[in-house]
């Protein structure tokens, strides 16, 4: 399995707007979802990628903890269904509900939104401040499903709890490890 690396968009870098339509249709844009949220967690995600499977359950108890704290949470899909029809989006809805991911998981048919956050793997997380700044890119803990890291999600969380008490991320982020966003052709 090659590992593809986040792009690392620049800190500071403001939230691209979208509006993207859940697995049953239904709108959701970055107003909707963010509000006056003091965090928002934007993550690119698939639901047939190992990097994605490894975390999958603890990304759902960790962004359950995020969202009663008042986080906005989003994943999004930007994959080629036609190519990958395991991410299509009746499959999405099923893989959300069994990781217990409780946050809106969108579909970017035309992959416009990856292209606007630099998406590049998934998982690809990206953390925006209360004025939707870029505050945090990269990985969600050193687990991989190729090494004995535990999946714990420390870097993910360690970045929303900074932003929740007032202070900003560390400086030393590392970029998120998975498989390429899958391109149209």
């Amino acid at each position: 399995m090659v590992a593809t690396p986040s792009a690392m968009l620049p800190l500071g870098t403001p939230a691209p707007d979208f509006a993207l339509p859940d697995p049953d249709g239904a709108l959701h844009t970055l107003d909707d979802i963010a509000g006056s949220a003091p965090a928002l967690v934007v993550m690119f995600l698939s639901n047939h990628c190992p990097y994605v499977k490894h975390i999958g359950r603890e990304l759902g108890l960790v962004t359950q903890r995020f969202l009663a704290r008042g986080t906005a949470v989003v994943g999004i899909m930007s994959n080629d269904v036609a190519a990958y029809p395991d991410d299509a989006p009746p499959l999405m809805a099923s893989t959300a509900r069994s990781y217990g991911w409780d946050f809106h998981y969108l579909y970017d048919e035309s992959q416009d939104v990856a292209r606007a956050y630099s998406a590049a793997c998934t998982p690809d997380l990206f953390v925006f401040d209360g004025q939707r700044r870029l505050a945090y890119r990269g990985q969600f803990d050193g687990s991989r499903p190729s090494n004995d890291v535990p999946v714990t999600g420390s870097d993910l969380k360690a970045a929303v709890d900074a932003l929740l008490a007032g202070s900003s991320p560390a400086d030393d982020q590392h970029p998120s490890l998975g498989c390429n966003i899958k391109w149209k052709p």
